[in-house]
């Protein structure tokens, strides 16, 4: 099964770059009534014109930083990572575009500076999160909208809150949404070793479920399943380890999971949906491998009876069509289901106030200190070129965050 997404455009600069303006550009409007000066401050902001390499198109740019209005909120930002989505996004390769030129950068948390005379919920000193993707935190600071921010408690580590509004969100959804599991049951999953991986290593742990996590082999494979083993991990195999004859004896022990969670596609995907208990359901959130999960009901003439893994998986990608023999034993036999996740979309399906209420029982498990951030190597801003270029380089096990 090929799956499609329709890139949605963003109609208009404001979710990026509002709030600057160009050095030598004109002014907003006037603002209202606000609790600082209403002169336009410099601020700087990393600034793509078009799609490409992130490395050779992202610009460290001195901007003038918008007047406050009556609904808006002056912002300093504090911490921004670099996700695999927002390096997507300046690629030109996701799900939702802005116009351009835009600030990069969809997650980060930051400090409430001023405040408009209409905004009632934010107050200068709060910590907030961007409500969606696509805001541009990529910058020192921002005007936005007060419905644009969430607030979170300053109480929770900088880097918990600075990674807070994206992989730990998806973790959660995707563990508690497509499966009703209780405590006991396993989940399975492959790119265990990225942000989203090591969210639900520790959202499955609080939850009480067992986790199976699979990840790419590596010279330092030990140094890296002992760290996620001290994260809640129960088992962590390679993929390699995965596909071997031997797996049919490693659910001796433990209950085959019901939900298995794909960052990856190709032939990972369908290792997945092999571990998977009859009627459970891979959850696809990534394509890493740039791999299409491939289903189908149909069986070549000439293969009838004869499906055999290594077979299946010997004509990936070369020739799909060949690996519609195990799949399709394993969709119609097991009845598996296959769905997709995209945090944006949940968030267009979902109020506000419900994405709050999703905010917070997250701040809860940090406070418990069931959820940590992920390895993080602190950045300054200036020093973004470096940081790009080492959260694109392959078995990176520390996220880059920007600090301001």
């Amino acid at each position: 099964m090929w799956v499609c997404s329709k890139l949605w455009r963003v109609r208009t600069a404001a979710r990026q770059w509002w709030g600057l303006l160009p050095a030598s550009g004109c002014h907003g409007p006037a603002a209202s009534s606000y609790s600082a000066s209403a002169e336009p401050a410099r601020v700087r902001a990393l600034v793509y014109g078009h799609h490409g390499d992130p490395a050779k198109v992202v610009e460290l740019k001195n901007l003038e930083l918008a007047a406050v209005g009556g609904s808006d909120v002056r912002v300093k930002m504090l911490a921004a990572p670099i996700n695999p989505s927002d390096i997507n996004m300046i690629q030109g390769n996701y799900g939702l575009l802005p116009e351009l030129p835009a600030v990069g950068g969809n997650e980060g948390v930051a400090q409430v500076v001023a405040v408009g005379s209409s905004v009632t919920g934010l107050k200068p000193g709060d910590w907030v999160i961007p409500a969606n993707a696509g805001l541009g935190t990529w910058r020192t600071e921002a005007v936005f909208s007060e419905e644009a921010l969430i607030q979170v408690p300053s109480d929770i580590p900088l880097q918990s809150a600075a990674t807070l509004g994206v992989n730990p969100c998806t973790a959660y959804r995707m563990l508690t949404d497509f499966e009703q599991l209780q405590p006991g049951d396993s989940v399975i999953q492959n790119a265990s070793n990225s942000g989203v991986g090591q969210a639900v290593i520790q959202i499955a742990a609080a939850l009480g479920l067992r986790t199976i996590n699979v990840v790419r082999d590596r010279p330092d494979i030990q140094k890296l399943s002992d760290r996620l083993k001290s994260l809640g991990a129960e088992h962590v195999i390679t993929e390699e380890e995965l596909r071997r004859p031997e797996m049919k004896n490693f659910f001796k022990d433990m209950p085959q999971p019901r939900l298995a969670l794909n960052c990856v596609g190709g032939k990972s995907s369908t290792e997945l949906l092999r571990q998977l208990a009859r009627g459970g359901t891979m959850v696809t959130y990534g394509g890493m491998a740039k791999q299409p999960v491939i289903a189908s009901v149909a069986m070549p003439r000439p293969w009838r009876g004869v499906c055999t893994l290594k077979r299946c998986l010997k004509f990936l990608p070369s020739e799909p069509s060949m690996s519609f023999l195990c799949l399709q034993s394993l969709l119609i036999f097991k009845d598996l289901k296959l769905r997709g996740f995209w945090l944006s979309q949940w968030k267009k399906d979902h109020s506000p106030d419900q994405f709050k209420e999703l905010i917070l029982t997250l701040c809860d498990l940090i406070r418990r200190g069931q959820l940590t951030a992920p390895a993080c190597s602190q950045v300054p801003l200036q020093d973004y070129q470096s940081a790009l270029e080492a959260s694109m380089k392959p078995f990176m096990s520390s996220k880059q965050i920007l600090t301001m």
